[in-house]
């Protein structure tokens, strides 16, 4: 048993740092991806399909046309040829982006309450792109992986040292891992996309002083707590983070 634990977490560790090959654009940070790009393009692919297949597409209207054309400007930037880039609308009151593996843009039309120009929909275009690029997801799946493979090295020890711990093991360690690396986890990555977002936006020519009003936009009328327990970093601190990035830029 004892040969049993310390295989898997041998084969675990060496795991992790094959992992840690990948670096984000921009901001040049280490990454832990298993997950192959084929796969996550794949997995992108199918789940935009299913997406639209599920919602109503907006096309040819004066909002479908700017998502399709701030998109563009966007992407031209992103400089990632591999991409097929797609920018669609949809009918959906939420406040609410994303883009998928592969350039799968999706813009709900409820975002359009808190984008009130071309420059803040450049903002939300941006953060979501950068998702894609930085392969946010991908790394998520990844961490999960690793999150899943330790829990299974701690049940054997503990069942094996103390097998009637076995269930408080569990419980804490699911409570601790969310909240002490996944969620910090979450919050980083969107702090991550913000600052890859606003260097997109230089580099197409917006306006990036746009941006800290569009978040300012998102906060309005919502109450503002802390970030220990959040995916996202709290409106406050993602306008003093997204300040610092824009102090960096040249200036022209």
């Amino acid at each position: 048993m004892k040969l049993l634990r310390s295989l898997l977490f041998v084969n675990l560790t060496l795991i992790v740092i094959a992992g840690c090959t990948h670096k984000t654009p921009y901001t040049n940070r280490s990454q832990m991806i298993f997950v192959s790009q084929k796969e996550e393009l794949a997995l992108g692919e199918e789940s935009y399909k299913q997406t639209l297949s599920e919602s109503k597409v907006i096309v040819g209207t004066k909002d479908a046309n700017r998502i399709k054309n701030i998109g563009s400007k966007i992407a031209k930037v992103a400089n990632r040829n591999d991409f097929n880039w797609e920018f669609n609308l949809v009918q959906n009151d939420e406040m609410n982006a994303f883009c998928l593996p592969g350039g799968k843009v999706v813009v709900y039309t409820g975002i359009l309450k808190a984008a009130h120009n071309d420059d803040q929909l450049a903002t939300v275009i941006s953060h979501e792109i950068a998702h894609a690029l930085a392969r946010h997801g991908a790394e998520r799946m990844s961490a999960s992986m690793v999150q899943q493979g330790l829990q299974v090295v701690g049940n054997l020890a503990i069942g094996a040292a103390a097998p009637q711990y076995q269930n408080l093991f569990n419980q804490t360690y699911g409570i601790g891992s969310q909240v002490g690396v996944m969620l910090p986890y979450g919050r980083m990555q969107e702090t991550e996309a913000d600052e890859i977002g606003i260097y997109l936006m230089y580099k197409a020519g917006y306006n990036v002083n746009e941006a800290l009003k569009f978040w300012e936009n998102m906060s309005e009328g919502k109450k503002e707590g802390s970030d220990f327990f959040s995916t996202h970093p709290s409106s406050t601190n993602r306008i003093n983070d997204i300040q610092k990035v824009i102090v960096k830029l040249p200036k022209s």
